[in-house]
């Protein structure tokens, strides 16, 4: 088992070598949907590496005094484009590539790199994926892909536990983006509560396309008239804050169950209306009761007027700043050995790169969106007069489920 690290153990390992040296950047690739729909989103995740970067520049880099510094892309949330956008990665021998902005783009990304690996050994890279692609963490894993996230499977195991212990919950609506995580959100979301409360029904099961409903009052619409208790969704982006706001507008009372309700605009278009009935399955307790997050919490809303979601990516790039002090250099291969297994002990507790399937486990937390009362609930949401309250936590080693997964691409022994 590899050893712990701790915020304190990487201060002792990234200072030794005084302030950050004149030397050469160890440069690192971002690809973003930094136009479109989802611009938001990426721009958050800009901001939020960024923001981490800097953090670990701050305390001298890495190598020996060498900074790093993010070189960005602009993959439109396009498959195709974040190809394109690759050749570009490649041609600057970047040797990491970190990568958002829905599975029908990591996918592809993530069996290019592999094919672009086995070709040109001598310009090899990794894929650091800060979402857990279901497909990428079973049928398509791969060597040279770690994601920071658990995948979907894990994530509707604990949110799954939470809805069948409520037994108000009789009815439940599905409703999801049509690409493969929506897909897996359904269907993962029938196979679980069908075997937790065979009970509980689900009264209706909605995909729509990505990132082109401008007006989800149809589908709200169809929630009420199905009389639901509850709404399941996976909805990340645009098609969250919209589909909150159409509820909002509608005056729906179902209570919602997402991944996304936090999504950057969605606590203020909610407002008063979200509290008591929606519920986020989020990755730490949003009121920041942690000391040096919550420093952190008020330089990232200083610095870039944004709600701090910075805590998760910052957990992969100090993971990544000692899998290069362990590798000696950026070598692909000794990389991606220097992750396999890491475990990091930061403001969110320990979480662990699990080497089989190249997932990072993490607790989770059941957050509700409650009305600040100055106790448990004190940090106010983008000012919109709303805050979360930590109602369930589910411990890393309690979300372990057996992997499903032959890493493809492992070099051989020497390579």
């Amino acid at each position: 088992m590899k050893k712990i690290l701790s915020v304190v153990g990487l201060l002792c390992l990234f200072s030794i070598n005084g302030p950050i040296a004149a030397a050469d950047a160890v440069r690192i690739g971002l690809m973003l949907p930094m136009s479109g729909p989802f611009a938001n989103i990426g721009e958050l995740y800009r901001t939020s590496v960024q923001f981490a970067v800097d953090e670990v520049n701050a305390r001298g880099g890495v190598l020996g005094g060498r900074p790093l510094q993010v070189v960005l892309f602009d993959n439109r949330n396009s498959a195709q484009e974040a190809i394109v956008q690759l050749r570009q990665v490649i041609d600057q021998k970047l040797p990491v590539l970190i990568q958002t902005g829905g599975s029908h783009v990591a996918v592809p990304l993530s069996e290019a790199i592999a094919r672009h690996n086995e070709r040109e050994p001598g310009n090899r890279l990794i894929l650091l994926n800060p979402s857990g692609d279901q497909e990428l963490s079973t049928t398509r894993c791969s060597f040279w892909t770690f994601l920071f996230m658990v995948n979907t499977e894990v994530k509707l195991e604990a949110f799954t536990r939470y809805i069948a212990a409520r037994p108000e919950i009789r009815r439940v609506y599905l409703i999801n983006q049509d690409m493969a995580f929506g897909h897996q959100m359904r269907q993962f979301s029938r196979e679980m509560l069908a075997r937790k409360r065979p009970d509980l029904e689900i009264v209706g099961d909605d995909l729509h396309p990505i990132g082109k409903v401008k007006d989800f009052a149809p589908y709200v619409a169809k929630i009420k008239a199905a009389k639901a208790d509850a709404v399941i969704t996976g909805n990340w982006g645009q098609d969250m804050t919209l589909l909150v706001k159409a509820a909002t507008e509608a005056g729906l009372s179902t209570a919602f169950y997402t991944f996304y309700g936090l999504s950057p605009g969605s606590a203020t278009v909610m407002g008063q209306a979200a509290i008591e009935r929606v519920r986020i399955l989020w990755r730490w307790d949003w009121d920041m009761r942690v000391p040096s997050m919550r420093r952190a919490a008020q330089a990232y809303k200083k610095r870039f007027d944004l709600e701090y979601y910075a805590t998760p990516v910052g957990n992969m790039i100090e993971m990544l700043a000692v899998a290069m002090q362990q590798a000696g250099g950026t070598d692909a291969v000794k990389l991606a050995r220097a992750l396999e297994g890491m475990r990091y002990r930061g403001d969110l507790g320990e979480v662990w790169m699990r080497a089989e399937d190249h997932q990072l486990f993490e607790r989770l937390h059941v957050l509700t969106v409650a009305a600040l009362n100055g106790k448990e609930v004190n940090h106010d949401i983008e000012g919109a007069g709303i805050g979360v309250r930590s109602d369930a936590v589910f411990e890393a080693a309690d979300l372990v489920l057996p992997g499903r997964c032959r890493l493809q691409g492992m070099p051989l022994p020497g390579n």
